[in-house]
């Protein structure tokens, strides 16, 4: 039975019964649609869109379990829908459908699950499901059959087909290649292999894992001392390693580019999870490549090739739905994205086309684990296989075979089987579960892997690949009832993790489970025969049951050949006398123009543990060089992270290329101060290649050399990678090329977290400015963003000359940065040297450079300027010029002093034969222009006209409280405490917040003992808060904000007996104080928790640009009388701003209500939701509840803030710790 809810405006909720509906659960229904009615009707006539029958959406699973957690039982499916008065409304055909009508049959899919099919034509199976199989794979599954004695299952040639694809087996990596008729003497994967011989250096587990680990520092764990029942922080040494991943989700995202992104993120912080025996994830990257965006018409860059009749998407819509998607699962899931780069690319030169028509999508990250758990256990006959997470849908089937193949190949029904769905917040919960396990002195993990490509296929494949494994198909949880033991078996739902633990430890491992609401099921057990099986006992015919050996195969290795034949560009052509033209050209290019439409949607501060994100300066824009995530809560020791890539040069010459993507990574990494320097640095290298094309073998091959060989002059490693190498676009006039592009992400132990340098010049006049080559080739423009500009390539691209200089030098600087010599620094790359003068100058409102060039060796101006060589430019005190020139000639550098820091605004450059002055406003008005232009697309106009006009209006600054230090022992703070204080508080959590560790943490350095409690805990009455004096609702996203902002954390509270009795029972105590930060804050409004005396409450309601709003701001405290802020009054401080819904809704005057913060200025994006009175923050009349947005427990360190005071960066906490000290205080005058 489907029953229908009206909004009274333009959306419908249909939710599907099993039965009738209880009278008493229509009321709890109707609040918890905000009121929508329920409907007598059975059938609505209309125009709506919705989602499709056949996809239960992420949003429905959600919906409904927060209908379970509120007591109302028997809804298998609620979705939403909404009605237009037109005939033909705008809605997005991969995800959404048209109705006229919605009836009973809404959610009735009229397909029964097909039996296992024996496959009598291998060769003719493998055409009509797309499995690109080779004509080898397919000679080798007749002779399996053969010696089974039977015909193969659809699913034991679909799994193959899987298993062994490009994409998961990497087959062109391990292949031999020919070139001119001559062997290669290595295969593309001993060359990358080589690295970690010749320079293992700290590397742990390199090519065998989900991830790369390498040694990392010894650091605090932070956790609850049990956590299968609610217990108390407790803080634990251990020595650590480090893990680096990358992995590209390029056809997915040209498919259907937000679940194709949201998916790769998901993806690639699962690989993380599954490192060793289970592995924290800790921050992502993400590299975005498209075509060109067109988003005016004057941009004559663009206009060299003509547009295409696009197949899926537009480059622009990818661009903004592809960064949506990849932001939405770490904003969600609780991961904070802290470095990255866009490009956009077209060139035809001759018939063949290049373009990132199939784009590439890149997520990437790092994190950590145990030094003692890194490499996973063999599994013992009789341990049972675990899978956690999400049902099984018809999702992604041949996901890996499609991703091996052109877009554009198969079938469009074909294709869009692949299309992914995305649930972070159930990734987050199985991700708590792993973690608990991670925590525990002794992991009982044995093995864990990740789902993704291939589905259940894969990952137990892979988990039992060493003993073999029985699986019951039956045990396997099927959340659309339609599936074939095929499609359960090999589909791609995301959000679910594979392991093998012994069944002695299954009891815990099932109640941590449980109480995180992360579903687990035991399905198999491992054997001792090598056999893989999946049986289903019920129809008594298994879809698989072969040996490993079968299904791992014998294919043939695959033989690539090539010539050396190689193409040739024309000599770039230009005018010298035309630089202001070009440079507003080139700052308009998405490589090199602002990328705060990406930056300001995206959550930077989420752990607590963000010590370098994008932005810098007091005008907070994206320059930043590096990310930077502390270990933990102590803020000595951090990992660093950059990425590099230079595709455009590589065409030109595919070595050049390598280089500089190192070089440029290299560079970015430089400024924070590596553990070991340069040799305490690891590689990834993703590759992404329009391989089997004729010259492009050759080229990849080179490219891989390239990095091979420089690499290891270097002495550095290369120990995880990726390659995607089917990178072309068919339409029906031809093939669009991708250029043949590798990623570098690089990864590095930093040995003083608050020593990173950025990209923003100190306003110290007489202060001078370095520039120092890494590069030491000419000035060379070839596959420059200055010759992008002018749809040309160019025949000459710079190499790096002196591999071994290059580390030495890199060693020099990053020495003078430990010793306090650096003010300031920034890498040369995408728009060249003009391009990093002004760069280091936007950050900042009153700053300008006197540069002389004249010294420098070029052919001309435009050559010197614009040339993307390897360099950086590095600031320093004129006292300490000496200094910095003897250290780097003691490192053979080649350098030039080139100028002097003042406060003109300008930027004047002199060089041999010209002068020029760069008026530094205007321009990073120009630069900021293409982030406006994209901005407009998601946030509206007139947001992004607000944004664009205020971008340099409000720089950061601060009062702080008269005479504040921020030492741990000016302020009373002992951070290595290790006995209870007998002061209780309780962080209170639900499934899917992501902001419980930095909460704990900040109550616990403030002296509070912290106990974990999970509204399981609650629910169930195992706890009552009655032993604490202090409760902090946490922030994140609570059944991912489905049905509103903590609404569905506040049902649980409000339909849930034992729950609502303790919550009741601590607000009616006198001794108690509560806060609510972000999600928290909004549950505090929804019940009503502030104000109880209002006939309406304080709501937050959805941002008025409509989206997520990430940004780093000051707000002031005003005068009131609240526990926490109330000796903080008249202050104005740095806090993060991280949420959706973030709009106070006041519906009473001002002066009712007791605010405790105030965004600066009512200007958007100054006050960045649009809240009424500019409200940041409220408070209960007696100052003892507190309920704000931004997050104050995630701007406790002067490393947390985007901008601090210079002269106390040094100090171990910023002013925000007051507030929980404050609260610690007037508990501990309670007992």
């Amino acid at each position: 039975m489907i029953k229908f809810f009206s909004s009274g405006e333009d959306k419908i909720f249909a939710v599907g019964f099993n039965g009738e509906v209880a009278d008493a659960d229509v009321p709890k229904l109707e609040w918890l649609f905000s009121g929508a009615k329920l409907l007598t009707e059975d059938a609505l006539t209309g125009v709506f869109v919705g989602p499709r029958k056949e996809m239960i959406t992420p949003w429905s699973t959600n919906a409904v379990e927060i209908t379970q957690n509120m007591g109302v039982g028997g809804i298998f499916r609620i979705e939403e829908f909404f009605s237009f008065a037109i005939d033909n409304p705008t809605f997005d055909p991969m995800l959404q459908v048209k109705y006229t009508v919605l009836g009973q049959e809404l959610f009735t899919i009229d397909k029964e699950p097909e039996k296992v099919i024996y496959i009598d034509d291998v060769s003719a199976y493998n055409q009509k499901e797309g499995l690109a199989l080779s004509n080898e794979e397919i000679d080798y599954l007749d002779g399996v059959a053969v010696q089974l004695n039977r015909k193969l299952t659809d699913s034991e040639i679909f799994g193959f087909s899987q298993v062994n694809s490009e994409h998961c087996r990497h087959k062109i990596f391990n292949g031999q290649f020919i070139i001119d008729g001559k062997e290669m003497p290595s295969s593309l994967f001993k060359l990358i292999k080589k690295t970690t011989a010749d320079n293992p250096n700290r590397v742990v587990s390199a090519y065998k894992d989900n991830v790369a680990f390498v040694e990392g520092p010894r650091a605090e764990q932070f956790a609850p001392k049990r956590q299968d029942e609610s217990d108390f922080f407790e803080t634990k040494d251990f020595d650590s390693v480090i893990s680096l991943k990358a992995e590209t989700h390029n056809f997915p995202t040209t498919v259907e580019p937000f679940n194709g992104a949201a998916t790769g993120s998901g993806g690639e912080i699962r690989d993380r999870m599954a490192g060793g025996k289970g592995s924290m994830p800790l921050a992502g990257t993400a590299v975005y490549m498209t075509a060109y965006s067109r988003l005016t018409d004057d941009r004559n860059w663009e206009k060299g090739m003509l547009e295409r009749p696009w197949l899926y998407q537009t480059p622009m819509d990818i661009l903004i739905k592809a960064s949506n998607g990849a932001s939405d699962f770490g904003n969600k899931f609780g991961q904070p994205l802290i470095n990255g780069s866009v490009l956009t690319f077209e060139h035809q030169e001759g018939e063949k086309r290049f373009g990132f028509d199939k784009v590439i999508m890149q997520a990437g990250g790092i994190g950590y684990g145990k030094k003692q758990e890194a490499l996973k256990d063999t599994p013992s006959t009789g341990d049972k296989i675990v899978v956690m997470g999400g049902d099984n849908y018809r999702i992604g089937m041949g996901g890996g075979a499609v991703s091996s193949v052109a877009t554009g190949e198969f079938s469009s029904g074909i294709e869009l089987n692949a299309i992914q769905r995305s649930n972070p917040e159930m990734q987050k919960r199985v991700y708590n579960a792993v973690r608990a396990m991670a925590e525990l002195d002794k992991n009982p993990i044995v093995s864990i892997h990740d789902h993704g490509a291939g589905g259940h296929l894969n990952c137990l494949s892979e988990l039992v690949e060493e003993t073999g494994g029985r699986i019951d198909v039956n045990k396997l949880p099927v959340g659309d009832q339609t599936l074939s033991d095929k499609e359960i078996i090999g589909n791609e739902s995301q959000e679910r993790m594979g392991l093998v633990i012994n069944e002695k430890d299954i009891e815990l491992l099932t109640k941590i489970a449980d109480r995180e609401r992360a579903p687990i099921y035991v399905i198999g057990e491992t054997t001792n025969d090598n056999r893989f099986v999946f049986e289903n006992k019920k129809t008594n015919t298994n879809p698989m049951d072969w040996d490993l050996a079968h299904m791992f195969g014998s294919s043939p290795k695959t033989i690539l050949e090539d010539t050396s034949k190689t193409a040739t560009y024309a000599d770039l052509t230009y005018d010298s006398n035309k630089l202001q033209e070009y440079l507003n050209a080139v700052l308009q290019l998405e490589a090199v123009a602002c990328k705060d439409w990406l930056t300001n949607k995206v959550d930077r501060c989420v752990t607590g543990r963000v010590a370098k994100q994008q932005c810098a300066g007091p005008l907070q824009i994206p320059l930043n060089n590096v990310g930077v995530m502390a270990m933990d809560y102590r803020g000595e020791k951090g990992i660093a992270t950059s990425v590099g890539h230079s595709p455009v040069s590589a065409l030109i010459d595919p070595v050049a290329g390598s280089q500089a993507s190192i070089a440029e990574a290299l560079t970015n990494l430089i400024w924070a101060p590596i553990e070991q320097g340069i040799q305490g640095v690891s590689l990834s290298a993703n590759w992404m290649w329009p391989a089997k094309q004729e010259g492009e073998n050759y080229r990849l091959y080179q490219a891989v050399e390239g990095i091979s060989d420089f690499a290891c002059a270097l002495g550095l490693n290369v120990p995880t990678g990726k390659d995607s190498l089917s990178m072309t676009q068919k339409y029906k006039d031809g093939v669009v090329y991708a250029p043949g592009t590798v990623i570098i992400s690089a990864v590095g132990e930093v040995s003083h977290l608050k020593k990173v340098v950025e990209p923003v010049l100190k306003p110290i006049e007489g202060s001078q400015l370095i520039y120092i080559d890494f590069s030491e080739d000419d000035f060379k423009l070839g596959g420059s963003s200055f010759a992008q500009t002018l749809n040309q390539l160019g025949n000459e691209a710079p190499r790096i000359k002196d591999a071994k200089k290059f580390g030495l030098v890199f060693n020099a600087v990053q020495d003078l940065i430990i010793k306090d010599k650096v003010l300031a620094g920034h890498d040369i790359s995408a728009g060249g040297m003009v391009t990093t003068l002004l760069e280091m100058c936007f950050p900042e409102t009153s700053v300008g450079l006197s540069v002389d060039l004249s010294q420098l060796n070029a052919k001309d101006d435009i050559q010197l300027l614009f040339s993307e060589k390897a360099g950086i430019l590095i600031q320093v005190l004129g006292s300490n010029i000496s200094a910095v020139s003897e250290a780097l000639n003691s490192a053979s550098a080649t350098y030039s002093i080139i100028g002097s820091v003042n406060s003109k605004n300008t930027v004047e450059i002199k060089t041999s034969s010209n002068s020029y002055v760069l008026d530094v406003p205007s321009l990073r008005k120009t630069w900021y222009k293409t982030s406006y232009l994209l901005d407009q697309k998601q946030s509206g106009k007139a947001h992004a006209d607000s944004r664009f006009e205020n971008h340099d209006k409000f720089p950061l600054n601060y009062k702080f409280p008269e005479n504040f230090v921020g030492t741990y022992q000016a302020l009373g703070l002992d951070p290595n405490r290790k006995t209870a204080s007998g002061v209780k508080a309780a962080i209170i959590r639900e499934k899917g917040v992501n902001g419980d560790r930095e909460m704990a943490y900040a109550l616990f350095l403030a002296g509070f003992d912290v106990k974990d409690v999970h509204m399981t805990d609650l629910i169930s009455g195992r706890e009552d808060l009655s032993d604490v004096n202090m409760i902090a609702f946490v922030g994140g996203f609570s059944n991912s904000d489905v049905l509103g902002s903590a609404k569905g954390w506040a049902g649980a509270f409000r339909f849930n007996e034992k729950a609502k009795a303790a919550l009741d029972s601590f607000y009616a105590r006198p001794d108690t104080l509560s806060l609510g930060i972000c999600n928290g804050c909004q549950l505090m409004g929804e019940l009503g928790l502030i104000y109880p005396e209002h006939n309406e409450h304080p709501k937050l309601k959805h941002n008025s640009s409509g989206k997520f709003e990430s940004s780093f701001l000051a707000i002031e405290i005003p005068q009131n009388n609240s526990v926490m802020l109330g000796n903080l009054s008249g202050t104005k401080m740095g806090i993060w701003a991280a949420h959706g819904e973030g709009k106070f809704h006041l519906p009473e005057t001002e002066e009712n209500y007791h605010i405790i913060g105030k965004y600066s200025n009512g200007v958007y994006p100054v006050n960045p939701n649009g809240s009424d009175y500019n409200v940041a923050g409220i408070a209960s009349k007696d100052g003892r509840h507190l309920a704000i947005m931004p997050h104050f427990e995630r701007s406790i360190f002067p490393w947390n803030w985007g901008y601090y005071p210079n002269d106390k960066k040094q100090e171990d906490v910023s002013p925000w710790i007051l507030a929980f000290r404050n609260a610690k205080e007037w508990v501990e005058a309670q007992l």
